[in-house]
């Protein structure tokens, strides 16, 4: 056999088994990593300002049972 006969013969070879294999499996989607933007302070700012908010009306509500509490 020539050497070229050969190397075709290889070269076959080596073809036919990288194609006989499975098919790699599917990649699961990853999702792209969130990129900040400028208004994620300000949703922070104001997530915190009803928070706030919240806390100061609980302390009114309180403060006006105790007082209607205090006249009766």
């Amino acid at each position: 056999m020539s050497p070229r006969a050969a190397l075709i013969s290889l070269a076959s070879t080596l073809l036919l088994a990288a194609c006989s294999g499975k098919p790699p499996a599917p990649q699961a989607e990853t999702k792209p990593a969130r990129v900040a933007t400028p208004w994620d302070d300000m949703k922070k700012d104001e997530q915190r300002a009803k928070d706030v908010q919240k806390t100061v009306d609980q302390q009114a509500a309180e403060q006006r049972k105790q007082l209607e509490a205090a006249e009766q």
